[in-house]
């Protein structure tokens, strides 16, 4: 699949800052509902900075492997809050361009909306792919939240600096919730139930398992 090349790989702080604000404006908040496709996308270091990038697509009705890639880099930007997603784009890029299949949903570990400048890791490759994209994160970031109900499929909003930034949704009955936000041409409630629909047996959903999963054992 092809990924837009829509700026270079930024050097400074200042740069990458633009970067963010330059691309957030064009995130969009509504699009698809069902996908045939679904990719998760997820990156595993190797010391400071040696890493892999993983893709995997699944099949978004059996959950069945359809294709996986890994691509092998260096972290291409130091780590700054707000601006991990640095470190990883270029891995991760070179990851989708190996896909032969175009997946329909973007589904990666981290954030969307629900980042400082509101524009993570899942808004950027949204943009720069052109795909609905989603971020899942494991641990709250950005904004408040109440604790949701323990029930599988109990989500309370995310608030940040008044606005609604994504849910922490309970994804297994008493398991800690995580964190989805939208990324890119996707409604906040199609990221909520597609989560929920790829979490059906573990927390996190199964194509960021099978995509850490990749990326630490790529042989």
């Amino acid at each position: 699949m092809h990924v837009k090349q829509l700026h270079p790989w930024p050097s400074t702080v200042a740069e990458a800052e633009s970067i963010q604000d330059r691309l957030r404006g064009h995130v969009e908040l509504t699009g698809p509902t069902a996908f045939t496709l679904v990719a998760g996308l997820d990156v595993h270091y190797h010391g400071d900075d040696e890493l892999t990038a993983a893709v995997v697509v699944l099949d978004a009705g059996t959950l069945a492997p359809v294709e996986q890639v890994v691509a092998y880099g260096k972290a291409a930007f130091p780590y700054v809050p707000g601006l991990f997603a640095f470190r990883e784009l270029p891995a991760l890029v070179t990851a989708l361009e190996l896909l032969t299949v175009t997946p329909g949903l973007l589904v990666c570990d981290g954030y969307g909306l629900a980042h400082p400048r509101g524009f993570g890791l899942a808004c950027h490759l949204g943009v720069l792919t052109g795909l609905p994209s989603l971020g899942v994160g494991k641990t709250p970031f950005v904004g408040t939240h109440e604790p949701p109900e323990q029930e599988r499929g109990a989500w309370t909003p995310i608030l940040h600096e008044g606005a609604t930034v994504g849910r922490a949704l309970r994804t297994q009955p008493g398991v800690k919730p995580v964190y989805v936000s939208q990324g890119h041409r996707i409604s906040l409630d199609t990221a909520t139930s597609q989560v929920l629909h790829l979490a059906a047996h573990y927390r996190l959903p199964e194509p960021i398992r099978h995509a850490d999963h990749l990326a630490r054992h790529p042989s």
